[in-house]
């Protein structure tokens, strides 16, 4: 059901992540090229990993989750950041998304990593509470900032 993604599913990875990007009512804003997404996961220096959900049945992709290494300075160790997780709607009930995650729990197990995180918007209550009936808990004391487009530019074009 669950297996590491190869170069032969980029196509397939980019359109599930704009199928994401439009469920998250963001498509506008999912820029990622196939070329782009085959460089991050498959080029020289690899900056990103990806698992494929499949149907038992038929083989057909369902989902994927997309996700980094990151660090915790407080822990001195890696962990798993899960940039996206998306099942398609026809697929979700069946344990699709529950077996990605799984995927990568066993994953930080292995490696002895120590967190696994990933952010979910406020109003997605269904994952919401998928998450927290897996044990998953809020961390509602940070808030997550970001600087993209203008406002990253200009502070990267600063002279220090």
């Amino acid at each position: 059901m669950i297996r590491t993604a190869t170069p032969d599913d980029v196509p397939v990875l980019h359109t599930l992540i704009r199928e994401l990007a439009d469920y998250e009512k963001a498509l506008h804003e999912a820029k990622a090229t196939p070329d782009q997404l085959h460089e991050a996961l498959f080029g020289p220096h690899p900056a990103a990993y990806a698992h494929i959900a499949e149907d038992d049945t038929t083989g057909t992709p369902v989902g994927f989750a997309l996700w980094f290494l990151n660090f915790s300075t407080w822990r001195g160790v890696h962990g798993i950041y899960l940039e996206d997780l998306y099942v398609r709607p026809e697929a979700r009930g069946a344990g699709h998304g529950k077996a990605l995650l799984t995927e990568l729990a066993r994953i930080c197990v292995r490696r002895g990593y120590e967190r696994l995180e990933w952010s979910v918007l406020n109003w997605n209550t269904p994952s919401i509470a998928f998450y927290e009936s897996l044990g998953a808990r809020p961390q509602d004391e940070w808030t997550v900032y970001r600087l993209t487009d203008g406002a990253l530019a200009e502070l990267g074009g600063a002279q220090a």
